[in-house]
């Protein structure tokens, strides 16, 4: 008997969660996979510059309770798209958590209209300007039982 068939949202957020694993923070491991129509275009996961050390390795550089070593998951996979020259206009990302501000506005201006996320991350002012700049925020989480 076959198992039961992924829907596209459970696809994409295993993909996100799968790049998660490759985080090198200790503090928080998120992957992110950016999507149009159906087809990945990249994925990212929070880490280190390339070329330096890992926050596995050193330690991370704590300011204002976050880690200022890593790249976001969000960064790195629209940076890594640009990298490629994979246009992401009108695309969609799945995201492990909710993107930050800076993040949420890097999203923005490169054109994804759609953010689907599996926890949400502090960040309560995205919530309020993506309905101003026309970007759906989507909550994956489980409901609670």
């Amino acid at each position: 008997m076959r198992a039961m068939r992924a829907d596209w949202n459970e696809y994409f957020m295993g993909i996100a969660q799968q790049a998660a694993t490759r985080s090198t923070c200790a503090r928080k491991h998120v992957g992110a996979v950016i999507v149009r129509d159906r087809t990945v275009l990249s994925t990212g996961y929070n880490g280190s510059l390339r070329g330096l050390p890992h926050c596995d390795d050193v330690g991370c550089i704590v300011e204002d309770g976050h880690c200022i070593t890593t790249v976001h998951a969000e960064a790195n996979a629209i940076l890594q798209a640009a990298k490629n020259g994979v246009s992401i206009e009108g695309s969609e990302l799945y995201t492990t958590a909710s993107p930050c501000w800076n993040c949420f506005k890097l999203i923005a201006n490169a054109g994804i209209r759609r953010i689907y996320y599996g926890e949400f991350y502090r960040e309560e002012r995205s919530r309020d300007v993506a309905k101003q700049v026309g970007i759906e925020l989507i909550d994956l989480r489980m409901p609670s039982s």
